[in-house]
């Protein structure tokens, strides 16, 4: 009986033991998530060795630039005879600002042309006729005060006209080119990594395939590399024009565009490295022994399996090829 009577406090005191051993061990085994996300820390040094790594280095490879853009715009006929053909863009509000551009410089024509002028020949001749009598003073301020509200109604038209025309070009399109344009093209938009810029001259040739056509080619035209670069996502617009004869290619539809490069080097992943949300592409690279961090990374064509990376990674950079998934659900909260 004594020995039970001691032996039950030890028994107890063993048993608390091992479950704050347990505990322990499951707090070491459950990773840390910070920075919303991006960084994923390990404390248990076997649950690091279920994420198999590969190091990136440069490799001289063949390769595409590959984008995906969209019908920004359509040119089409006018079936009343009208003097423009119609431009049916795949933005409302693109469609607004240029209808409103085209109203703008309508109203500049007349007030240059018409009522300015119309002003200034009255107060000349308000100046004439005070000079003989037949006017007062009153009248040629009168006179004077008309021209400078014409003048002034012309300032205004002519600073609504370029935020206008400021707003299409950040679009991607040039207003001028839109009045000229012939009915039958198609303009394309899509952005491409400020870095890659250099790669892409205008006049150059492109290919584009639309799902809605998977068994056609076309062949397009770079018109115009945009002059700003957005200062969140590092892009740059490209404007694209592509025949469209037929009539088969619609505003708003989706594109795929591979500009040829020529061959040089570029830092490749393993299609398995690859975490995809939401339209942005992902890897997750190793940043110490015990800790990934989440990049975003800009890509380019697939050869084989590999991936051409343009943007986001360095040489000898070291990324997650194995337990991908677990950690993209780790990263994201899935």
């Amino acid at each position: 009986m004594k020995n039970i009577k001691y032996l039950l406090p030890m028994l107890l005191l063993l048993t608390s033991c091992r479950n704050e051993e347990k505990k322990k061990e499951e707090k070491n085994a459950t990773p840390t998530v910070s920075n919303s996300g991006q960084e994923i820390s390990f404390q248990d040094t076997a649950a690091i060795t279920f994420f198999k790594t590969e190091k990136v280095n440069d490799n001289s490879v063949n390769a595409d630039l590959a984008a995906i853009g969209n019908v920004g715009a359509i040119i089409v006929s006018s079936n009343t005879g009208a003097s423009q053909n119609i431009i049916l863009f795949e933005k409302p509000e693109l469609a607004s600002n240029y209808t409103q551009l085209i109203q703008h410089q309508a109203n500049i024509r007349q007030i240059q042309n018409i009522n300015i002028r119309q002003k200034q020949i009255e107060l000349e001749r308000t100046k004439d006729l005070q000079q003989h009598g037949s006017a007062t003073g009153q009248d040629l301020l009168n006179a004077q005060a008309a021209l400078s509200m014409e003048q002034t109604s012309l300032a205004n038209e002519k600073a609504a006209l370029i935020e206008h025309e400021a707003k299409l070009k950040s679009g991607g399109f040039n207003p001028e080119l839109l009045r000229n344009a012939k009915a039958g093209a198609a303009y394309i938009i899509c952005d491409i990594p400020e870095n890659q810029i250099s790669k892409i001259n205008e006049g150059s040739s492109c290919s584009i395939s639309f799902s809605s056509f998977p068994n056609e080619t076309y062949t397009g035209k770079v018109e115009n590399i945009a002059d700003v670069v957005d200062n969140a996502t590092r892009m740059v617009k490209i404007r694209i024009r592509v025949n469209n004869s037929t009539s088969k290619i619609k505003a708003g539809m989706f594109a795929n565009i591979s500009f040829g490069l020529n061959e040089g080097n570029f830092v490749t992943i393993s299609k398995t490295s690859l975490a995809t949300v939401q339209g942005k592409n992902y890897v997750f690279a190793k940043k110490s022994a015990h800790e990934f961090e989440r990049r975003e990374i800009q890509t380019g064509q697939q050869i084989g399996n590999r991936i051409v990376v343009f943007k986001g990674l360095n040489n000898g950079d070291e990324i997650a090829i194995e337990g991908v998934m677990q950690l993209k659900g780790l990263s994201f909260g899935y």
